[in-house]
């Protein structure tokens, strides 16, 4: 038997309850039908207010340093924000700034997204693909965008959009497989 990937959602969302929230944690369990996983939900509703202070590292409190290093060492990074003045939300790109730099180096990382509208769907292309290009992190090609109207409350009723979930689960698989079984080294250089 291979090792359980683990797998770390995160959600940019700065409300509870949360669509974009909802969104990934479905990401997260339909990954979770199709492989033996670990599942840890990360909420800048729960550590924002620890994490918006820092402006360093070494500044971070020890509960918001063990998300960090969660994210460095997930198999697969499952991210979302809500569209917010057309991009991620701030204390989103804030979190990331404290990632090392080379630690996302080949990981594979699945992309969603949250708006009003389908207007606001290239925020997965134009704000965060760029975003995780910078870590040199393997997007995987299919992201998951969600409109309002996708839901009931915080609940998604789309067929659509629970097709999609599917399939980029589906899909992001076999490259986290493969990721995972590259040694770090040959990534990194």
């Amino acid at each position: 038997m291979t090792a359980r990937y683990r797998v770390v959602a995160v959600s940019g969302s700065l409300h509870e309850p949360s669509k974009t929230t909802a969104l990934i944690r479905a990401i997260a369990e339909a990954v979770a039908e199709r492989a033996e996983v670990d599942v840890e939900i990360i909420e800048l509703t729960d550590i924002g207010p620890r994490l918006s202070g820092a402006l360093r590292r070494d500044q971070l409190p020890p509960e918001v340093e063990e998300k960090l290093q969660a994210i460095e060492a997930a198999d697969l990074l499952i991210v979302g924000s809500p569209v917010y003045r057309a991009s991620f939300t701030g204390l989103f790109k804030h979190l990331f700034d404290f990632v090392g730099q080379y630690d996302l180096v080949g990981k594979p990382v699945l992309l969603a997204a949250t708006g009003g509208g389908e207007r606001h769907a290239l925020i997965i292309e134009h704000q965060l693909r760029p975003l995780f290009a910078f870590f040199q992190a393997l997007t995987l090609p299919l992201g998951v965008y969600a409109s309002d109207t996708d839901f009931d409350r915080y609940e998604i009723v789309s067929d659509v959009l629970r097709s999609r979930i599917a399939l980029a689960a589906e899909r992001a698989l076999p490259l986290v497989g493969y990721a995972a079984s590259r040694p770090v080294e040959l990534l990194v250089g």
